[in-house]
């Protein structure tokens, strides 16, 4: 089943692990939760969907290069629900 969304590992070692993410419109990452501490660093100035694992719902506004972060034991969905372009961004995690 396509969720409309792939990624793609660019780099793993015993330290990090950079991921590049995109979500095609009406795509959704499926719910997952998050291991580690991350950094995201949007690619594409647009806006997210996320769905916490509390059922809150939460509007991401992205600008292309401008980071946050999220401590590990985050757990959510992430949707492309209203832009005609592909949502970008690059994960960062933090292994060790």
């Amino acid at each position: 089943m396509s969720t409309g969304s792939r990624s793609r590992v660019q780099l793993e070692n015993e330290h990090f692990r950079v991921t590049e993410w995109t979500i095609d419109p009406g795509g959704v990452i499926p719910m997952h939760l998050h291991e580690h501490e991350y950094v995201v660093v949007p690619m594409v100035t647009d806006t997210m969907h996320v769905t916490t694992g509390a059922g809150d719902e939460i509007v991401a506004e992205l600008v292309a290069g401008q980071s946050y972060t999220r401590p590990g034991g985050s757990e959510h969905r992430v949707e492309n629900r209203t832009s005609a372009s592909p949502i970008v961004f690059v994960e960062v995690e933090k292994l060790s």
